[in-house]
């Protein structure tokens, strides 16, 4: 192997420790925490209460300040975001398209 297709090599080694490392870096600033145990429960009998029907997708405490999240897939396919106190009081429910259309927001 000449020098040119060592530094060639090693070039391709770095390029990709280097996205590796931002992968790596961009993932881990994902810090949800599932919600657990009875809480999880409860979480989700509300929830699920409050829209009605559909099925739970995921749960996350400390959630855009509120202190649960539930997402729920509706029967349309369409999914919502269910936003709880600490109480398991519904302080909002919010369409999850990544937009900021908050379908209702109770204001207690």
């Amino acid at each position: 192997m000449n020098r040119k297709q060592m530094i060639a090599g090693a070039a391709g080694v770095v390029t990709i420790l280097a996205v590796g490392t931002g992968v790596g870096i961009a993932s881990s600033t994902d810090d949800d925490k599932p919600i657990e145990g009875d809480a999880r429960r409860r979480a989700t009998e509300v929830a699920l209460d409050h829209v009605g029907e559909g099925s739970v997708i995921e749960t996350e405490m400390g959630d855009d300040g509120a202190a649960y999240g539930v997402e729920i897939r509706l029967g349309d396919g369409s999914v919502v975001e269910v936003e709880l106190n600490e109480d398991f009081q519904v302080t909002g429910t919010e369409k999850d398209d990544d937009s900021d259309e908050v379908e209702g927001k109770d204001d207690d």
